[in-house]
């Protein structure tokens, strides 16, 4: 990493389901040109630390993504739910895949679990890796399970992937659509919200429907996030955040993670990586104009989508830098966008 190089902390990755049989089954540690991510290619593009998140697959190769066109646009099946055990058992070895890559990594990924912790990992000059269950199926209703993934080092949490649980309902992928496309959280998931600003565990907005934003956001006390989302009115898909929404973020002191994913910055939201890197800018420029420079930030979703074959993978962060630098975007307001932001709310949201 050399000097100009603007240090990045990216709001969420799928590093670790590439890494899982399940998944390419990749060694993240060594340099590799399938995917997005490895040890190696981030350290190039100057990823300094992000949500490691754990997504559990479809339990039957039958739940796999079935996508629909229709007259104006395209719609995916709304995936199934998933069972207790198998997400448990599916996030455990998740976990173990996370930490035998820290153990193999001759200290260049580190588990952090504080502000403090980041810190130390930057002054060594590894990457940061906080753990992120995108979908809670691995907590038990009762929440007992919460307090043992915790002590594991859990610190960020989505409430919800594209599918029902126990919790509440995610929203389905869809163009075009509202994101108001179901009921919000179930009790269970009011319990949720409240035993995790207990904790000090981020609650991560992204795929949650609008009926279940808004009952967090009269539920927590935490700032609100969205570790990768956009904007809807740019590219009205389900998944991406109507003004209204930005706003309360806004109002929350927290923050949005630009989605990478093409089908959400795109205004035609085809799933093309023959995509400029403007679209992702002129997201994050709406964000920052509709927001402030404050409650911005990266969100790749690095394995999990499709990305513009600009970027390429974790190596071409610092192409986004120069695009927004381009833009006109001053180097403190990059170094907001890039990672102080994201600190700023991790600190208030751990403590």
């Amino acid at each position: 990493m050399t000097r100009s190089t603007i240090p990045v902390f990216d709001g969420h990755n799928d590093a670790l389901l590439s890494a899982h049989p399940a998944g390419r089954g990749r060694d993240i540690v060594q340099k590799g040109e399938e995917g997005h991510f490895d040890v190696p290619r981030a350290m190039e593009g100057g990823f300094a630390g992000g949500l490691f998140a754990i997504y559990v697959p479809a339990e039957a190769k039958t739940d796999s993504f079935r996508i629909t066109t229709t007259e104006n646009g395209w719609e995916v099946d709304y995936a199934n739910p998933l069972s207790f055990d198998y997400a448990s058992s599916f996030t455990n070895a998740s976990i173990d895949l996370l930490t035998d890559a820290i153990a193999r990594s001759e200290g260049k990924l580190r588990l952090v679990t504080t502000v403090e912790e980041y810190e130390e990992a930057r002054r060594a000059e590894a990457i940061a890796a906080v753990l992120h269950f995108e979908g809670a199926e691995a907590i038990d209703p009762g929440l007992e399970s919460l307090d043992k993934y915790y002590e594991r080092g859990l610190r960020s949490l989505g409430i919800v992937w594209s599918r029902p649980n126990a919790f509440g309902f995610g929203v389905p992928f869809k163009f075009p659509s509202s994101p108001d496309t179901g009921p919000g959280l179930t009790p269970e998931g009011i319990q949720l919200v409240k035993r995790c600003n207990e904790l000090g565990i981020l609650i991560d907005l992204s795929h949650l429907n609008e009926q279940g934003f808004w009952d967090v956001e009269k539920t927590s006390n935490a700032p609100l996030v969205a570790s990768h989302s956009a904007v809807h009115a740019l590219t009205p898909t389900a998944r991406n955040l109507t003004d209204r929404q930005l706003d309360a973020i806004k109002a929350s002191g927290g923050i949005v993670g630009a989605n990478f994913s093409v089908s959400d910055i795109r205004a035609d939201a085809r799933d093309d990586t023959d995509t400029p890197i403007a679209d992702l800018v002129r997201h994050i420029s709406y964000m920052v104009e509709r927001m402030g420079i404050e409650h911005v930030g990266f969100g790749s979703d690095f394995d999990g989508a499709h990305i513009p074959a600009a970027i390429k993978d974790a190596s071409g962060l610092q192409r986004i830098i120069e695009a927004l630098e381009h833009a006109g975007f001053s180097s403190a307001e990059i170094n907001k966008i890039a990672h102080e932001n994201w600190l700023r709310v991790l600190k208030v949201t751990w403590g």
